[in-house]
């Protein structure tokens, strides 16, 4: 998949690098390194509300968190781009026409610039609230919805991509510039709004139970019409939307913490935030939207007869369906930091005497099963030949990831999926 958007990097670019020979003197090269950071930065653009348009065969092929951490990564290269783009040709009309006069030719002159500008404020803007410092201060819920500027960002600015020196004359280089964009506006839109309507009218949930599991968690039990043609697989969660007061405009994604039925679904969730909070006070027959199901967590990633599953608090959520339902030998270590934490011991205890499967409980305080490659190697003697997949908090999985390829696991083996805000 990489592959394939840096060879569609460089193809954007092939026009800019063919005029490189004859570039000379400080303006032109100024112009021409404007104009290929905002070729990349336009592009960049499209891949990033592409990896987030919730296509399922990119979903399933790539895993969501992998997606978002591109997403992220390129997020900041587009911002950089963009940034450098309106610096390089401000510089450009400066040498030209000198610095006042250069601006005010530019502002005048210049194609789409208002639209670009506003473009280039609300894009920047959206990058400096997904920084780690400022996101931390921020609710969930503020900064999902923030972010929808992107869309507003990209295509305030795309009438001005097409005044450019590699589209102003149509042509082939512009049909496939437009297309891209179509094409990636049709995903979104089809992904990403029409699907999930769809789908609610299709299964119509509703919330059947709500149980607690402990002080601080909650099982929520749905049930709909034609649950099986969900095709929801052990490992997989979905984006839920409930129908109520204050909680309608935004949707939490929560793993499925038992295999898909046509009865029931279920969701096991720590109440911590405003959401999960009164996501835990909802009455039975509230309804549900939920879009999905995502995630590659699942069995099609297995290469191995022998599976370790490491699940940290409610991560314990895909793993505990995945203990269920994978074939093999499988060993689950169960790590939580309070006693209270520890949620659906019965059922795992019983999944583990039926299937002749090993669980370790394991409490922070006490370190019994300590993620180091020498810990886990005395646990499962013949690591190595393991498939692994963790679910947990962001600090659990780093933690694991590292002691399992100091171990010798090979990174091929190792199934991560994680979604720490």
């Amino acid at each position: 998949m990489l592959a394939v958007i840096w060879s569609g990097a460089l193809a954007a670019t092939l026009g800019c690098w063919a005029d490189l020979p004859e570039i000379s003197g400080l303006g032109e090269w100024l112009a021409w390194a404007g104009r290929l950071a905002g070729l990349l930065a336009g592009y960049g653009c499209a891949v990033l509300l592409g990896l987030m348009a919730r296509v399922p065969v990119l979903d399933r092929g790539v895993g969501t968190d992998r997606l978002a951490r591109w997403h992220a990564f390129g997020g900041r290269w587009t911002v950089g781009l963009s940034v450098l783009h309106m610096i390089f040709v401000m510089g450009a009309h400066s040498v030209k026409s000198g610095l006042a006069a250069g601006t005010i030719g530019l502002i005048v002159d210049g194609r789409h610039i208002a639209e670009a500008t506003i473009g280039l404020v609300l894009l920047v803007g959206v990058g400096v609230v997904s920084t780690r410092a400022i996101r931390r201060l921020m609710k969930y819920e503020i900064w999902h919805y923030l972010h929808f500027f992107t869309y507003v960002a990209v295509f305030a600015g795309f009438s001005h991509q097409l005044t450019g020196p590699d589209f102003a004359g149509g042509g082939v280089a512009r049909a496939l510039w437009v297309t891209l964009y179509i094409t990636v506006a049709i995903a979104l839109l089809w992904w990403r709004f029409l699907t999930p309507v769809r789908r609610a009218l299709r299964h119509r949930l509703r919330i059947e139970e709500i149980q607690w599991e402990s002080p601080s968690i909650v099982s929520v039990y749905l049930s709909g019409s034609y649950l099986e043609e969900l095709g929801a697989e052990p490992g997989q969660f979905f984006r839920w939307r409930f129908l109520a007061p204050g909680m309608w405009w935004t949707a939490n994604p929560y793993s499925l913490s038992a295999p898909a039925n046509p009865k029931f679904l279920r969701i096991t969730v720590r109440t911590v935030g405003d959401h999960s909070r009164a996501l835990a006070r909802l009455r039975p027959g509230t309804r549900v939207c939920a879009e999905g199901p995502y995630g590659a967590l699942t069995a099609a990633r297995r290469s191995r007869r022998r599976v370790l599953l490491i699940g940290g608090g409610v991560g314990i959520s895909p793993l505990r369906t995945l203990f269920e339902t994978l074939p093999g030998q499988l060993t689950l270590v169960y790590m939580v930091r309070r006693d209270e934490d520890l949620v659906l011991r019965d059922e795992l205890d019983v999944i583990a005497a039926r299937r002749n499967a090993t669980v370790h409980y394991t409490l922070d305080e006490t370190r019994s099963v300590p993620l180091t490659g020498r810990g886990l190697r005395a646990l499962v003697p013949d690591l190595t030949e393991h498939d692994v997949y963790i679910c947990g908090p962001g600090g659990m999985t780093r933690a694991a990831r590292s002691a399992l390829r100091r171990a010798g696991v090979p990174a091929r083996r190792i199934h991560v999926e994680c979604f720490d805000f």
